[in-house]
């Protein structure tokens, strides 16, 4: 069964979420580059493919420690994450969206993304 947080659950967890997404974010960054220079010459000055893996090992690492934490993976480009919840008895995700800095916004699990609104 998947985890339900509440509000306060959620919110607590966001200055770890925040380190973890910080770092995931530069690392993406960091392995598109590596990646491109590559396929385009060959070489990097970043390194080649050991460091392109482990690139790969540590984003993988960062999106388990959301999964095993009951977070839900949306997105990785940009990273989005969901929270289980239930409000006013409606079953909701508390969704946070890379470059929030706070848990701030939630949808209903009927509408998505799309039905996005400002937590109260």
């Amino acid at each position: 069964m998947d985890r339900i947080f509440t509000v306060e659950e959620a919110r607590a967890l966001m200055p770890s979420l925040l380190e973890r997404a910080d770092e995931f974010v530069g690392l993406r960054g960091d392995l598109a580059e590596l990646a491109r220079d590559l396929r385009e010459y060959g070489t990097s000055e970043a390194g080649g493919l050991p460091e392109a893996k482990a690139l790969e090992a540590r984003l993988d690492e960062i999106l388990g420690w959301f999964e095993t934490h009951g977070i839900e993976i949306k997105g990785v480009s940009p990273l989005l994450l969901d929270f289980p919840a239930m409000l006013d008895g409606v079953p909701v995700r508390l969704c946070w969206l890379e470059g929030d800095r706070e848990l701030a916004w939630y949808h209903r699990d009927d509408l998505g993304f799309a039905g996005r609104r400002p937590l109260r």
